[in-house]
């Protein structure tokens, strides 16, 4: 039986259980797919008994994916452009491969399940972690406008834009915001909490601007709120995302592509 998990501290809130899982009924293919707690300090040992024991290969949550990246030997370019690796695989020839699969399933959720146009539009980021590090590649790849980099700390977003050799990249203070953004996605850990909110201007959002946040909740986060009660046109959360992401990592497992409508529709009615 394959030998899959998702390394994280925390971990047990992970749905990457019943995702590839319900890949896996799809292609009918036997898993045993874990949630593994990795205590901090401690993720190269964990990696290594994974794959001692037999294990295939992994994702990787919140705080391991910079380690991630570090523990590995070969790198995709998506890995390589993110600096952070959020998938690992074993490969036939013993080599640890790290991949990124987290922009390819942001833009494959907006653009094929959104039917939202990134094309010549006009995008806001906020935040400027690794969550955002690992978007802006493909988001780059769909030739937007421009994309802006808002963070409370400007020096963090600035050091982000310099690791993109892009003149579409621009990190922003909030006196160069424009108004009417085609497109806003939060970045942030928190899904922006209420006092963020109330320092944003609200002339940033107009009728046609798109909300979306790489966080998903069972209920409309507190930016997506935020964003609604300024006239966004359509918030949505980052459940499709993490579900378009999984896809990619079960197919660099398995070879096998799947199919996700089902399973992001059976998760939103959980």
């Amino acid at each position: 039986m394959m030998q899959l998990g998702v390394f994280g501290n925390p971990v047990e809130h992970s749905r990457s259980p019943e995702i590839h899982q319900a890949f896996a009924a799809q292609v009918n293919l036997e898993i045993d797919y874990q949630k593994i707690l990795v205590p901090l300090g401690e993720f190269n040992k964990i990696a290594d008994g994974f794959f001692a024991q037999g294990g295939l290969g992994f994702n990787i949550t919140v705080p391991f994916k910079s380690e991630a990246f570090d523990y590995c030997s070969h790198h995709s370019k998506e890995a390589e452009l993110a600096g952070a690796v959020n998938t690992v695989i074993k490969n036939d020839n013993g080599f640890i491969e790290g991949h990124n699969t987290d922009g390819l399933g942001l833009v494959k959720d907006i653009t094929k399940n959104l039917q939202w146009i990134l094309k010549n539009k006009r995008i806001l980021i906020l935040g400027a972690g690794g969550a955002v590090q690992g978007i802006i590649g493909s988001l780059l790849l769909e030739r937007p406008t421009h994309i802006h980099i808002y963070n409370r700390t400007l020096s963090k977003a600035k050091a982000l834009v310099d690791s993109f050799s892009s003149e579409k990249v621009l990190a922003i203070e909030e006196n160069q915001l424009e108004s009417d953004y085609d497109v806003i996605i939060s970045g942030t850990s928190a899904g922006l909490d209420g006092n963020a909110g109330d320092s944003l201007p609200a002339y940033i959002v107009g009728a046609s601007t798109r909300a979306y946040d790489l966080i998903y909740s069972t209920r409309p986060t507190p930016f997506l709120r935020w964003a609604q009660n300024s006239g966004a046109s359509e918030c949505v959360d980052g459940l499709g995302m993490l579900v378009e992401q999984a896809a990619f990592a079960f197919e660099i497992w398995t070879n096998k592509q799947v199919v996700t409508s089902d399973v992001i529709k059976n998760l939103r009615d959980c």
